[in-house]
């Protein structure tokens, strides 16, 4: 059973962000990741107007008449949330835990994906990764989502971003948006090499 607190601190996550994501943020998200790829769609014969550098030159020859490859702006998208939880997310200020404004956050992030029909994930890590949630859409997901972020116990010690990172390189083999939440108490060497631009990737 899911204790009483917990819950109560999902619900005032959610009343937050929420509010959040309807009056500010869900037009800056549409707005920064509307241009994500575009994926092919059809061939169609060329008509006068069609850019001659979308002609299919295979089709073209097999069938005799020009035909130009049809793209469509690719609308699904996956997100992927990384969420430190070591111990050293335990301080903040008297008012709020470092790690409660991470779910605040995680929830600001999931919602906005949800509202925009994108799937959302979750990685979980501390010394090494604790939990992962697939990607899923759905306000049910998020709610259980943020439901992991404040109640996941870290089992390894300290802070590691390498193993999460090589983790995400491993599992996720579509293109994908992932935002890093963490106060970043790792040693740099171990994970600098795995967010160079010369990095896999997503």
């Amino acid at each position: 059973m899911i204790p009483r607190e917990l819950l109560r601190k999902v619900r005032q996550i959610e009343i937050r962000t929420r509010h959040l994501v309807t009056d500010a943020f869900a037009g800056e998200y549409h707005s920064v990741f509307k241009g994500r790829g575009m994926e092919f769609h059809e061939v169609r014969e060329y008509v006068p107007g069609d850019d001659i550098r979308a002609i299919d030159w295979n089709v073209t020859a097999r069938t005799g008449a020009p035909h130009v490859k049809r793209f469509i702006e690719e609308r699904e998208l996956t997100v992927l949330l990384m969420v430190d939880i070591s111990g050293s997310q335990t301080f903040g200020s008297g008012r709020q835990l470092k790690r409660e404004l991470a779910a605040e956050s995680a929830a600001l992030l999931a919602l906005a994906a949800v509202r925009n029909n994108d799937r959302v994930g979750l990685v979980l890590f501390a010394g090494d990764v604790e939990y992962y949630l697939p990607p899923a859409k759905g306000l049910r997901h998020v709610l259980r989502l943020v439901r992991e972020v404040l109640s996941q116990p870290a089992r390894t010690p300290g802070t590691r971003l390498a193993p999460a990172l090589t983790f995400l390189n491993h599992t996720q083999h579509r293109r994908c948006v992932c935002f890093l939440l963490s106060d970043f108490q790792s040693p740099p060497e171990e994970y600098r090499r795995l967010l160079a631009p010369t990095a896999r990737r997503h």
